[in-house]
């Protein structure tokens, strides 16, 4: 395993305010990617936009216009976050599906290679860049165009249950559990469309939650104890 996308939900970016950032929790996890980086793995980045936008709740406002507003809040999560990052000594690009002006730069899948080869950790900003399309979605896609070996999906939540446990007392967890399960289940791992694109493509979903202590490095190189999404 060498190139891993990693997933951050905005809700664990918020910490516990629940919304913006939580500076000590980004700082945390730019310190952990930075020793993945030291140690010769290629990262990629997608951001959830929750802690700033939660649009599709909204009966006012366009369903386009929604995911639109939600494209551009993971656009500000990830540069935010990349300045983290380069605040801790390593290097940075946000790509983005579409021009945003100086901010960040055209996604292409070679001008994503050329970014990991030269040790930079690259953010994938805005999904898809259409509408009706998650975050989601947006991650295995950007794992599956640049041949990611796995993705880690950093969740306010330690893995995937039978039921939801802030509901359920009795919600079981699995240690590993297969896509097709997944779907099967609706287990919402990721929504349909990711799970199916994840499972079409072979691509491997590892769910752990980003508050626990070195979460992150425990996943990659340790003791994991969040569950396998396996294909």
């Amino acid at each position: 395993m060498r190139r891993i996308l990693l997933k951050l939900s905005g809700e664990a970016l918020a910490g516990e305010k629940h919304i913006g950032f939580d500076e000590k929790t980004v700082m945390e996890v730019a310190l952990q990617v930075r020793q993945l980086v030291e140690d010769g793995y290629q990262i990629g980045i997608v951001t959830g936009g929750g802690n700033f936008w939660r649009g599709r709740s909204s009966e006012n406002i366009d369903r386009t216009k929604a995911d639109q507003i939600g494209m551009l809040a993971t656009v500000m999560n990830c540069i935010y976050v990349s300045e983290i990052f380069r605040s801790v000594g390593m290097k940075t690009s946000v790509l983005t599906p579409f021009e945003c002006g100086s901010f960040t730069k055209l996604f292409s899948k070679d001008r994503a290679n050329k970014y990991f080869e030269k040790g930079m950790v690259v953010f994938f900003a805005g999904g898809t860049g259409h509408p009706y399309f998650s975050t989601d979605t947006g991650v295995v896609l950007r794992a599956v165009e640049v041949d990611a070996d796995v993705i880690l999906l950093a969740k306010s939540i330690d893995g995937v249950y039978d039921a939801d446990p802030a509901k359920s007392a009795d919600a079981k967890k699995y240690e590993e559990v297969t896509i097709d399960e997944v779907i099967a289940k609706n287990l919402q791992v990721v929504d349909m469309t990711a799970s199916i694109l994840a499972r079409d493509n072979k691509m491997p979903m590892w769910v752990f939650g980003l508050n626990e202590e070195n979460s992150i490095v425990n996943a990659v190189k340790g003791t994991f104890k969040g569950t396998k999404v396996t294909v």
